[in-house]
């Protein structure tokens, strides 16, 4: 039996809290994993942006992204890696590259979720080049807003059409409102989505290979409440959307994305889920956080000791055929989700971490309680909040985390 070592690479932003606790908690696991004959060790390193030899071979199994959708350098190279180097990464870059909301809206719509009726309006453009004045004269058709308003029905939502479902967006009550808004808008090219009003629940269903968990949220709330303790939401509830997120993750080849959905008269509308690379600060998710800790720990360490191989090509095809059968809504989400746990080895996943990662979550409950795991952080609510708030929050982060380990962990 020979002694192999696999490397995770974490490709950090802004990242303090998670990846201090990350690193302590895999440190401590101490694996010696016996797999296909081999003895797997795991270990993790922070990956460096520097100049890259296109050829270079690339160290690391997998590696936790958290720049690609904003960074070139490290995108680039992951890409590079990927491609060349069979790395695995949680998500897939080309499409955190090039997916944006009206894209996802419109490859749900086909599947038949319940999205709300979406517009896309074209951008007012103030001052066009020579060259866009020509084709807005010769191509573009002057159209009647308020006419689309009265189509559309108030309330309604204006948002970019290439994120944030809840930044930068406006409600419109009246035509008085959507005219104002559209003026607002400048060169940006924005959505018009029916209103969900009134909704009597907010979910967050927040998905990491084929674990899930959904949250109520309040949007409205400051940063640190958004995420609500309480998360008591039906079985049925929970299934379907569960099984909603799983669709649209491994629709667009992303392993670690966010679902928002509103509820209805009884029925799920997802509002917003092209959220791939979720905030997993502890200063949003407080109680949740050591949750998405030991999830991360669980999908990574599964995927390096199996070298689990990536899915560089997303294939629609098997989703398509599902939606043709013109089976009912819930049967239809449920055979979508049955390709993605397919996709995902979930029931693989499952069996390894139960037979080898049986003993993270003791692990996890007995960091957490220590002063490392508090100076972590303590280490993220100062890079945030001001000096004379830093204790204060720092002791309600820390309380919420106690009182995950007393509610979910004595058991």
């Amino acid at each position: 039996m020979a002694d192999v070592k696999r490397l995770i690479g974490l490709s950090l932003g802004a990242d303090i809290c998670w990846p201090i606790c990350y690193e302590e908690i895999l440190d401590r696991l101490n694996l010696q994993i016996p797999y296909q004959g081999d003895q797997v060790s795991v270990a993790c390193e922070r990956v460096a942006i520097e100049p890259f030899d296109l050829k270079k071979p690339c160290k690391y199994t997998v590696v936790l992204d958290r720049l690609t959708h904003w960074f070139h350098t490290s995108r680039e190279w992951i890409k590079k890696a990927v491609i060349m180097d069979d790395l695995y990464v949680l998500n897939n870059p080309w499409s955190i590259q090039s997916m944006e909301k009206q894209t996802s809206y419109c490859a749900m719509m086909r599947l038949g979720l319940l999205i709300p009726e979406t517009w896309m309006i074209p951008p007012k453009e103030h001052e066009p080049t020579n060259d866009l004045r020509q084709t807005l004269m010769s191509y573009a058709k002057l159209f009647d807003l308020g006419k689309i308003g009265e189509e559309l029905g108030y309330p309604m939502f204006m948002k970019p059409y290439d994120g944030g479902a809840w930044v930068g967006v406006t409600k419109i009550d009246n035509d008085e409102e959507l005219k104002a808004s559209y003026e607002q808008s400048g060169k940006k090219v924005m959505h018009l989505q029916k209103g969900v009003i009134p909704f009597d629940r907010f979910v967050r269903c927040v998905g990491l290979g084929p674990q899930m968990r959904c949250v109520n949220y309040d949007p409205g709330a400051p940063l640190h409440d958004r995420y609500q303790i309480d998360i008591d939401i039906t079985d049925d509830d929970r299934s379907l959307l569960h099984d909603i997120t799983l669709t649209i993750n491994t629709f667009f080849g992303w392993d670690f994305n966010s679902c928002e959905s509103l509820r209805k008269d009884g029925q799920w509308y997802p509002i917003d889920f092209a959220n791939p690379c979720p905030d997993s600060q502890v200063t949003s998710l407080h109680y949740h956080f050591p949750w998405l800790v030991i999830a991360n720990l669980k999908w990574s360490i599964f995927c390096a000791v199996t070298q689990r191989k990536m899915r560089q090509n997303l294939d629609w095809q098997p989703y398509y055929d599902i939606a043709e059968q013109g089976l009912p809504y819930r049967e239809r989400i449920a055979a979508y989700a049955a390709v993605a746990r397919q996709r995902l080895d979930a029931d693989r996943f499952e069996e390894f971490c139960e037979t080898h990662l049986k003993h993270l979550d003791e692990v996890a409950y007995d960091f957490f309680a220590e002063d490392i795991a508090k100076d972590a952080v303590r280490k993220k609510v100062t890079s945030l909040f001001p000096s004379h708030e830093i204790d204060s929050f720092t002791d309600l982060f820390w309380e919420r985390i106690q009182l995950w380990r007393e509610r979910e962990c004595q058991s």
